[in-house]
């Protein structure tokens, strides 16, 4: 099993919320400071930190992205990653047992175990969830994630994406330093109308050709990308 799951770290929990449900998600856990949404594909995951600001420097985390999968069992997903050819470790996280992946770039994520292997009906079907890897080693993560089970879906010197058995594409873009992107979705429908669905929960989009770009929670924005 392999599954996206980023996690979202914000001090404004609430306004994310709005903003993913008025996407399409679905909440099926809601634990305050810690809220997980399902899309039609994939997963999100909320976790609540304190306000990044000049009278609290101590909270870089408000607003960043971690990427991050869900899988079925940790042992053999770690067993596998290996002797596929990339470093993965199976430890004692705070929240309970992880795997580390590593890869060449010096680039680490968790995978953690997932609760179940399938998603809410009720979230809206055409849109994925996307986790981003950013790095100057295309390839190399590009292998990293076929190590982990992902499927090749299209590929370039600066560009790869994959597929994941049980839901979310994985993506990995050109970049200066290994480092995760922001969140992102893919969505398989008719875009204006999910844009009006937005506007009518009282949210800007930008629509450039085939991607809008959503104000989020404390100066960030969502980007969902048309699929191919």
């Amino acid at each position: 099993m392999l599954r996206v799951r980023p996690i979202q770290f914000t001090s404004d929990v609430a306004g994310w919320k709005h903003l993913l449900l008025a996407l399409g998600l679905v909440c099926v856990e809601d634990h305050s400071d810690w809220v997980e949404f399902d899309a039609g594909s994939g997963r999100v995951a909320l976790h609540r930190t304190s306000p990044d600001s000049p009278d609290s420097p101590d909270s870089p985390d408000d607003g960043t992205t971690l990427f991050g999968v869900e899988v079925g069992d940790l042992a053999e997903f770690a067993r596998r990653t290996v002797a596929d050819g990339t470093r993965a470790e199976l430890f004692d996280a705070d929240h309970g047992q992880a795997v580390r992946v590593t890869a060449q770039d010096g680039f680490t994520f968790l995978a953690d175990k997932a609760a179940s292997r399938t998603t809410s009906p009720e979230a809206d079907p055409g849109l994925a969830v996307v986790g981003t890897w950013l790095t100057l080693d295309v390839s190399g993560a590009a292998q990293a994630l076929r190590n982990i089970g992902a499927r090749p879906r299209r590929a370039s010197p600066d560009f790869a994406d994959f597929s994941t058995k049980n839901g979310g594409i994985l993506l990995v873009r050109e970049s200066a330093e290994a480092a995760a992107g922001g969140l992102a979705f893919e969505y398989d429908g008719d875009l204006a109308a999910l844009e009006a669905r937005l506007a009518a929960a009282g949210l800007a989009a930008a629509r450039a050709g085939s991607v809008l770009t959503i104000q989020a929670p404390r100066g960030r924005t969502v980007t969902v990308a048309a699929a191919p």
